[in-house]
């Protein structure tokens, strides 16, 4: 009973601090949810808001607010939102990397249009990944979190806390009976949401090749410390990858000098201070190491 007695006042605090700083939002026809992250600043899901420029907001102690959308990052899933009217206190973002699996997580939202509704679970899973995509454009959401704690339509854009009460995820989507799934809050997320508040987008340099995750020869393995690169399925006729003569078949070991072990390894390394400038790229070929020169154009999603 003690045991009981300690989650429920865990949860019910975690729910009492977070709950009246996640908002309800609307955009059009599209509903959600959406967490303070400071004075007069909503994130959300992208997929929330969609194409719509505006929206309102209501929050857990009846107030309402009109937002704009200051940008959206559809290859995350995540918007931010801004307003002139009052907003509760801002919440405090965690960090998803301190997250392990098995560890108690609240998450607070508005699903089927019930405000402030708390529920509760454990993570369930780290590391996993959510494909996306924005016109011809897709990607992968690295590290996303896994949950069991119940989400319904209306989760989205809410908040995923952790038992300090901190965010570590905007819950974005129902993969299942029993399984959610959050945008986990990283340095990665970090960077795109302060890239949205500033510029109302996310820039990000693109290469032009297909790549999944493979093993190392042993030789190189130990020599690296790593036991894994990203083997290049396909490159784009015409992209940054064929002009610099990167080929099928080439394992990448490592991009801009940093190490790559599978394709969130290469998308580190792909924001806007990449695009026009050259990135050493370093492959193992055959049996040997080849460097190339890379120079990242823009990605676009058209």
């Amino acid at each position: 009973m003690d045991e009981l007695d300690a989650y429920s006042r865990t949860v019910s605090t975690v729910a009492a601090a977070v709950g009246p700083s996640v908002a309800a939002v609307r955009a059009g026809r599209g509903s959600g949810s959406a967490v303070v992250v400071d004075r007069g600043v909503l994130v959300t899901n992208a997929h929330v808001v969609g194409g719509h420029r505006a929206g309102e907001v209501a929050y857990a102690d009846g107030s309402e607010g009109r937002v704009t959308v200051r940008g959206t990052d559809p290859l995350s899933d995540l918007a931010v939102l801004t307003t002139d009217d009052p907003t509760p206190p801002a919440l405090e973002m965690g960090d998803a990397g301190q997250l392990v699996v098995g560890q108690l997580v609240v998450a607070v939202g508005n699903p089927l249009g019930l405000a402030g509704s708390v529920t509760a679970g454990v993570v369930s899973g780290l590391g996993r990944a959510l494909p996306v995509r924005s016109g011809t454009a897709s990607r992968v959401v690295e590290d996303v979190i896994q949950t069991d704690a119940a989400l319904n339509p209306g989760n989205s854009g809410g908040a995923l806390a952790d038992a300090s009460g901190r965010v570590v995820g905007i819950n974005t989507a129902v993969a299942g009976v029993g399984l959610g799934l959050a945008v986990p809050i990283t340095a990665t997320t970090r960077r795109i949401l302060a890239s949205l508040r500033e510029d109302g987008r996310v820039r990000r340099g693109y290469l032009g090749l297909v790549g999944a995750p493979a093993p190392l020869p042993a030789d190189i393995a130990a020599r690296l410390g790593r036991p894994r690169g990203l083997r290049v399925a396909e490159v784009v006729p015409g992209s940054p990858a064929a002009r610099a003569g990167l080929h099928a078949g080439d394992l990448v070991v490592s991009a801009d000098r940093e190490p790559v072990s599978d394709a969130q390894g290469l998308q580190r390394r792909l924001f806007a201070t990449s695009i026009g400038r050259t990135m050493p790229v370093t492959v193992l070929r055959g049996e040997a190491m080849v460097d190339v020169l890379a120079v990242p154009s823009e990605l676009t999603d058209h």
